[in-house]
């Protein structure tokens, strides 16, 4: 069996309004796919969250024994809306210390950085659709080489095969994915 790159154990989230979850376990081996499944409101995207490290817990432990990214998450890891597909790789470069000093440099790398992923360098992140936001923020995470990727509701506003198609970009990531949905996601 993979190693684990992500183990949590009696892992809970509590608020004033009550219990966002509770009691969960998990682990995660490399190159796995795991899908945290449940309706809206269900606690989902905090649970992911939580799991990427990025939301409070009350109880429990996570352990990641590999570099995590968030993918895309709305509303905390989503495309710029003024910026292009090219920019947003550019300044994660950048942020990375990874980008040539030079403009056009850094351009070509970012084109570079995009090839396979089915987007124009030149779109605005105001005018990608839920496919195209998802495939952005996939390809901004697998700049730093994660071990493990998180995503978020990678069924909404998408059509069967445009979930398919990410489903399918998550999996060649070669990184281990936990995503939310409200369905199990075929791995």
């Amino acid at each position: 069996m993979a190693d684990e790159v992500l183990v949590a154990e009696n892992l809970g989230a509590r608020t004033r309004r009550g219990w966002v979850f509770r009691n969960v376990d998990l682990a995660v081996a490399e190159g796995e796919v795991v899908t945290l499944s449940g309706a809206a409101g269900s606690g989902r995207t905090s649970l992911l969250l939580a799991l990427a490290g990025h939301f409070k817990t009350s109880e429990g432990t996570v352990r990641r024994s590999t570099r995590g990214a968030l993918a895309y998450v709305a509303g905390v890891n989503e495309p710029e809306p003024g910026l292009t597909v090219a920019e947003h790789v550019e300044e994660r470069l950048m942020l990375l210390g990874r980008a040539s000093w030079s403009p056009p440099k850094r351009r070509r790398q970012a084109v570079e950085l995009l090839q396979g992923v089915p987007l124009k360098p030149e779109t605005l992140g105001r005018d990608l659709d839920p496919l195209g936001a998802h495939l952005l923020c996939l390809a901004l995470a697998q700049v730093n080489e994660p071990g493990i990727i998180f995503a978020d509701d990678v069924d909404s506003g998408l059509s069967e095969v445009e979930r398919q198609t990410l489903v399918g970009a998550l999996k060649d990531s070669g990184a281990a994915v936990v995503v939310t949905a409200r369905e199990e996601v075929a791995a």
